[in-house]
């Protein structure tokens, strides 16, 4: 369990929140739930419906859609925060890889946060452009190796 002021230092280092006000990452920090998952533990399954997003304060959580990794998420990194804004079921699964402690904010909670300080939104819409810009990326760089390796077959 984080003391009330390492949740504080925590959250303050965290890209999202960056940027905020003490004074409010104070009240943020103390509505937000800690939570530990064992290793090898399914935190959501892709197609469940979610209302939170998460947060790892320690150990490491795999972004997949069945077999296929999309990311490897460890300390500061967020997850989950699709189904707050959208109300779609959970485009991927996320799956511990070590015994992980997270924090979790809820979708009343960040839309409480949002109407005080909208900063928050933007820092939000900001990671998940990063995330679709990094996906697109390993999209395009798929396609080319599957290209240049269909061309060297042919010859």
């Amino acid at each position: 369990m984080l003391t009330s002021v390492e949740r504080l230092l925590f959250i303050r280092a965290v890209p999202i929140f960056r940027e905020l006000r003490d004074d409010f990452l104070v009240r943020l920090a103390s509505v937000m739930d800690e939570l530990s998952f064992p290793s090898s533990y399914s935190i959501f399954t892709e197609g469940q419906e979610g209302r939170s997003l998460y947060i790892v304060v320690s150990g490491k959580v795999r972004v997949h859609l069945a077999d296929r990794e999309l990311a490897r998420l460890e300390q500061g990194a967020c997850f989950g925060e699709m189904s707050l804004f959208d109300a779609e079921p959970r485009s991927a699964s996320v799956t511990t890889l070590e015994i992980c402690e997270c924090l979790m904010l809820t979708q009343m909670q960040l839309y409480d946060a949002i109407d005080e300080t909208p900063d928050i939104a933007i820092n939000i819409i900001r990671l998940l452009s990063r995330r679709i810009r990094e996906l697109n990326q390993k999209i395009n760089a798929r396609e080319n190796s599957i290209a240049t390796t269909k061309v060297a077959e042919f010859r």
